[in-house]
């Protein structure tokens, strides 16, 4: 049975690195795999930025560790399951593409949540790394406010602004031990 979300590179969506999951830590691509299959299991045409989060949240126990405590990642996961049963937060069918240009229908990916994944990528190049980890998405989606993600994360009382400081900090704590990042 073929996906109706197919995999897509980022050159087919007019983009200029090699593919969106190309670069992504073996972690990662579990975490993208299972917002394919909730994307899909939801009915949605292209994996957005709150599928990329509801299972990085799920599955990745660093981009836990970044909030504050186990009850703000319980909110989260609370807006974010009302989502998947089409109740509160009502994005089902709609593409997140914030004036991003043309929109290419069963692309897989939105245009925020592909742009998330570039700059993930781009993260971990900077950092030294030829993978994108789960904190390097986590921070991208966090730096867009316009993202779905951004918004369920605001509903859910996190102050994006020192999210953002945790994430960086805590890499400038692993690289400073010598463990190349996060």
């Amino acid at each position: 049975m073929s996906s109706r979300i197919p995999r897509q590179s980022a050159r087919e969506s007019g983009r200029n690195h090699p593919g969106i999951e190309a670069g992504l830590s073996a972690e990662l691509a579990s975490v993208v795999s299972g917002a394919r299959r909730r994307a899909l299991r939801d009915g949605d045409r292209q994996i957005d930025t709150a599928h990329l989060l509801h299972s990085l949240l799920e599955s990745d126990a660093e981009v836990r560790a970044v909030f504050d405590g186990g009850a703000q990642v319980a909110r989260l996961l609370g807006y974010l399951v009302q989502r998947s049963i089409g109740y509160g937060l009502r994005w089902q069918s709609t593409v997140e593409d914030f004036g991003a240009g043309p929109v290419v229908v069963d692309a897989g990916w939105s245009p925020v949540a592909a742009g998330a994944m570039e700059e993930a990528y781009a993260r971990a190049v900077l950092r030294g790394d030829e993978r994108a980890r789960g904190l390097d998405l986590l921070a991208a989606l966090v730096a867009d406010r316009r993202s779905r993600a951004a918004e369920v994360l605001g509903r859910a009382g996190v102050d994006l602004p020192p999210l953002l400081e945790r994430i960086e900090s805590g890499c400038e704590e692993r690289v400073s031990r010598g463990e190349g990042g996060w």
